[in-house]
């Protein structure tokens, strides 16, 4: 029987279907296309901020209000040898101006955290997977340190670090993303900086103040050790000395520990979550303030356990990658899920830039952000000064990336006269960072520039109120200060050096560098590549062979593998650790040369960079930075020496080694002068090069013939290796351009010379039809190289420079007609050689043979109109062989210091003193006099020496800690002369008093070994005494003792 309420029960049941159903439907829906939806209604979004940016106008009443969201330390450029800076932090120590802090460099990524709402950061960019692990990796640290608490802190963190406008800065080392030097075996993250960003400049906290924050919240602090003491600092520079070629983190932080100071140890131990590996240190100059801070920090905030190492976790990181590898966005979301609110309450800066990333490329779009910046008026002090600092850039054309996008956290914000945005300030070449540094010293007010460099933009219309309310901001000047503390001058402020160990070196700039090299040019390219960057690096020779072995070896390995195809460096440790652990373990050996080998953790279980490879900004492969070379004041008379050229043709090359070969008393010493010119040598000139050298080992060798490029000098660096001699360039002075080494000026000067030889040995004189092309041909060997990269890579790879003089400074400018003919031939010689390449070394053939010719001509009666102004700017050529003798003379050569790591610490005598000693007692004793007759000490006798301690004998410390006395005079008192048919030795003790503290050696047998016989080694000379109990050996007593004075040294 139908009833009313039945059908009002239907109808309640069949709408509540229907509700369900759609909740149901949304759900599933909005999960299932997660990224399509969000990528659309971002997109429209984002069409329509760019309508209404492009109708943005800017006028007095636009104001722009810039805040710092995150920024790194500024990178400063030592512009002299850690050598040199090593001998002013020492000296800044002594006199009571700094304390040295020294820190650990774990491998990794720079991370930087600025709260939910401030952002997450990476190096160059904000978005992306770098960010997402990044902020996956602290919210699981807030779980491991605090278990069940773990979600209320992470509030209170991010509600603190917004208050207060704070960015967290930290290494991300995690087994995901770009391989280092090792695969960690946990993923975790080391506070690095803390920045405050609230009002005016970045505010970067103290290394005290930040453990005590990271200790307050619990977060993963670095080693770090303090060295306040000149005896602490020279023990510190000398155990590094002593482990730069084998140090592993273990050995590292056991001889630092002995050596500082104060040592605060990290709250994550490099050894279990990062490995044996050690990329390397940073040591900087701190205020004297820092000792006792970090003394009072480590008395108020103990460390704490990490309560919740046990507490149940999320799954972690490689969890979630293995279950998503296949799939970025996926993997993105995955990370950001997990995280919880608290961390990333929306998904707007990975889910918006994804969506508008063609957009977010736009240059268009960029400028626009830009120029409006810029245009509009400061509404505070931060804003004008970072106005400024952005003006100066792009003025100077530095090669500096602004890149904007919109702001998504403000999106609702937006209004056609108050729009948001973001920026990213990209460095992309590390010589900016030099440049802008001088401009600094120009400009005492204009703010550093930072690394990691990120601002959010508001670019609005204001009322009148407003207008003088940012009128007075403006005017302030908070945060503006930049004195120094303790009277140290600007330069001595920010003092830094890092160094880094073999066994990191080995790995990254060999192994994952030399990738390219090895798939691209072949072994002996790459070989040759390898041999040169451990030259750079000075490593011992007995290294440099054992590593030459192992590398041959990998080269040969991984090219039978891999094939053609090339192996990832990102994902290189995935065949690089597996190589490594063979090879090692062979021998003792070979498991010292790498270090350590082998891991719990299996690298090819994670190889990704994710699916769609690295990250376009974050991917910048570590390069190994070049501070300019220490010089000592004149090349050493011992060795050979090759002078080389590169230059063009027409730089008188040929006519300056002429002049030298004629002149009486050659470069000022007695080795004899030859030169080789490169047009009368048939066949393959550097190999004749290398044949005369080997002929005459101790000779000048001028080598006649232009050497324009890297493969020419690599050849250059080969020979010198090999027959052990030492290689001066000598270049035509010039200005150069950006992209060239020579100007202008310099080609017409050279075509002009050129121009006016006749029966010239190579042809290439008044008679050649095609001068002009064989030079612009010579001249784009050169392209690409500005005047300063070119000169800093000769002196890099050789370390000395020699400038021929060439044009007069007084000259006025060249004319209009040279310039616009030669820059015509630049042009016409780029169409040429995209459409033909070489076809041979003259040719001017194909389809601009005609364009060709004309030029030629042109060229000819241009210069030759110009005749008179071409020979005026030219410096006088007596001159400039009077300024190329000279030079090479006094020429500024590489202070290579000691080949490889510190061995031993001795007092070195003098050989002649030695010599003299026996002398006068073989007078008195016949035995003696008959083993001098035979033993040839005058020959064999080098650097005599008493063994103060011995790294393996003694301890890296050991040896350190003579590290004070560096160079010091001690005395030695010689007593007992003991000799066999085989060894001979003095007995020798240190009696000499540095500093009211007495010297004296860790041997238990002090002594001067004198000889051994051949096949016997030097440390044979211990077994005299017991040879003598034995009468195997005589004994002879000086008496009185002889004094001599040595200089104790370091080998």
């Amino acid at each position: 029987m139908f009833r009313p309420e039945h059908l009002v029960s239907r109808f309640i049941y069949f709408f509540l279907f229907l509700y369900v159903s759609n909740v149901l439907f949304y759900c599933t829906y909005f999960v299932g296309n997660y990224d399509q939806t969000l990528n659309t209604t971002s997109t429209g979004i984002h069409n329509d901020v760019d309508n209404l940016l492009e109708n943005f106008t800017v006028d007095n009443s636009t104001y722009s209000l810039a805040q710092i969201r995150a920024s790194f330390y500024p990178k400063f450029e030592n512009e002299k040898s850690d050598q040199v800076e090593r001998t002013r932090i020492i000296e800044l120590v002594s006199k009571g101006l700094t304390i040295l802090e020294v820190t650990l460099k774990h491998s990794g990524s720079l991370f930087m955290y600025a709260g939910p709402e401030g952002g997450a950061y990476s190096k160059n960019s904000y978005g992306n997977i770098y960010t997402a692990v990044g902020v996956f990796v602290l919210g699981r640290t807030f779980d491991e340190a605090w278990g069940s608490q773990a979600n209320k802190m992470k509030a209170e963190f991010n509600e603190f670090i917004e208050l207060n406008r704070m960015c967290i800065s930290m290494e991300l080392v995690t087994a995901i993303l770009d391989h280092h030097g090792q695969c960690p075996h946990e993923d975790y993250v080391v506070v690095t900086a803390i920045t405050e960003l609230g009002a005016g400049k970045p505010k970067f906290y103290s290394t005290p103040d930040i453990i005590a924050f990271c200790r307050k919240w619990r977060l993963p602090t670095n080693h770090v050790w303090l060295f306040s003491t000149r005896k602490s600092v020279m023990s510190f520079f000398a155990a590094y000395d002593a482990l730069c070629e084998e140090g592993t983190t273990a050995l590292v932080c056991k001889a630092l520990n002995e050596v500082a100071i104060i040592s605060v140890p990290g709250s994550k131990d490099h050894v279990k979550v990062q490995g044996e590996i050690l990329e390397g240190l940073v040591a900087r100059t701190v205020g004297n303030e820092s000792l006792i801070l970090m003394e009072q920090v480590l008395r108020d905030y103990p460390p704490t356990l990490f309560v919740g190492a046990n507490h149940h976790l999320r799954p972690s990181l490689r969890e979630i990658y293995d279950a998503n590898r296949t799939d970025k966005k996926q993997l993105i979301k995955e990370l950001l899920e997990s995280v919880g609110t608290s961390f990333c309450p929306n998904y707007l800066d990975w889910c918006g830039n994804e969506a508008s990333e063609s957009r977010s490329r736009n240059v268009d779009l960029d400028w626009s952000v830009l120029s409006k910046f810029l245009q509009a008026r400061p509404a505070d002090f931060t804003t004008m000064k970072l106005q400024e600092m952005v003006r100066l850039m792009r003025d100077n054309k530095y090669h500096v990336a602004f890149k904007c996008y919109h702001n998504f956290h403000k999106i609702n914000s937006v209004v056609s006269d108050n729009q948001y945005f973001k920026m990213v300030i990209h460095v992309l070449d590390d010589s900016t960072f030099r440049k802008y540094h001088k401009e600094m010293r120009y400009k005492p007010g204009l703010w550093p520039l930072y690394r990691g460099f990120f601002v959010d933009l508001n670019i609005f219309k204001a009322n009148e109120e407003r207008v003088v309310e940012f009128s007075k901001e403006v005017n302030a000047t908070v945060g503006t200060g930049s004195d120094t503390k303790d009277g140290l001058a600007d330069e001595d402020a920010n003092l830094m050096i890092k160094l880094k160990f073999l066994t990191y070196k080995l790995r990254t700039f060999l192994i994952r560098n030399g990738l390219s090299t090895l798939f691209n040019r072949g072994e002996a390219a790459y070989m040759d590549e390898c041999v040169s960057q451990m030259q750079k690096w000075n490593i011992s020779t007995t290294k440099e062979t054992a590593l030459c072995k192992m590398l041959g070896e990998w080269a040969v390995y991984i090219r039978r593998k891999c094939g053609h195809k090339a192996l990832s460096s990102s994902t290189y440790l995935s065949e690089a650790e597996p190589f490594l652990e063979q090879f090692a373990s062979r021998t003792p050996q070979n498991l010292a040369l790498v270090g350590s080998a082998g891991s719990l953790v299996r690298v090819e279980d994670f190889v990704i960079t994710v699916k769609g490879g690295r990250d376009e900004e974050e991917g910048e492969q570590e390069r190994e930075e070049t501070t300019p070379p220490m010089v000592k004041e004149a090349i050493r008379k011992d060795e050979g020496l090759i002078v080389f050229f590169p230059g063009i043709p027409g730089c008188a090359k040929s006519a300056l080694c002429e002049e030298i070969l004629g002149s009486s008393g050659g470069l000022g010493d007695d080795r004899p002068v030859h030169s080789l010119m490169g047009d009368l040598i048939k066949g393959k000139y550097w190999a004749k090069v290398a044949e005369e050298r080997r002929k005459k080992p101790s000779s000048i060798l001028l080598a006649d013939k232009n050497a324009p490029n890297e493969d020419v000098w690599r050849k250059i660096e080969k020979i010198c290796r090999i027959t052990k001699a030492s290689a001066i360039p000598v270049v035509p002075d010039s200005e150069g351009t950006e992209s060239n080494p020579f100007s202008l000026d310099s080609l017409a000067v050279f075509i002009f010379r050129v121009l006016n030889r006749v029966n010239h040995p190579g042809e290439l004189d008044k008679s050649t039809p095609n001068v002009g092309y064989i030079l612009l041909m010579f001249y784009d060997l050169y392209d690409g190289k500005s005047r300063k990269d070119f000169e800093t890579e000769l002196i890099e790879r050789f370390g000395s420079l020699v400038k021929m003089p060439l044009l007069r400074f007084d000259r006025s400018p060249m004319p209009e007609c040279v310039t616009s003919t030669l820059e015509e031939g630049i042009n016409l010689y780029k169409l040429h050689f995209r459409s033909h390449r070489w076809l041979d070394s003259t040719s001017t053939k194909g389809k601009y043979r005609e364009e060709w010719a004309m030029w030629e001509k042109q060229l000819r009666c241009t210069l030759l109109e110009n005749a008179e102004y071409l020979n005026s700017i030219q410096v006088q050529f007596d001159f400039v062989v009077q300024e190329v003798r000279k030079q090479i003379k006094a020429a500024p050569i590489i202070e290579k210091g000691r080949s490889g790591s510190l061995v031993f610490a001795a007092i070195t005598l003098s050989a002649s003193e030695i010599l003299g000693l026996l002398d006068n007692i073989s007078k008195k004793d016949r035995g003696v006099e008959d083993f001098l007759k035979t033993s040839n000490l005058k020959s064999t006798l080098t650097k005599p020496h008493v063994t103060l301690a011995h790294k393996r004998s003694h301890g890296v410390t050991a040896v350190a800690s003579y590290g004070p006395y560096l160079h010091q005079k001690i005395a030695i008192s010689i007593t007992v002369l003991l000799f066999s048919k085989k060894l001979a030795a003095l007995e020798a003790n240190p009696v000499g008093v540095v500093d009211g503290e007495k010297i004296s050696s860790k041997n238990k047998w002090p002594h001067i070994t004198l000889c051994t016989a051949q096949g016997i080694a030097a440390k044979a000379a211990d077994m005299l005494p017991k040879l003598v109990t034995e009468g195997k050996a005589t004994r002879l007593e000086i008496n009185p003792p002889i004094t001599l004075t040595g200089i104790l040294e370091f080998y």
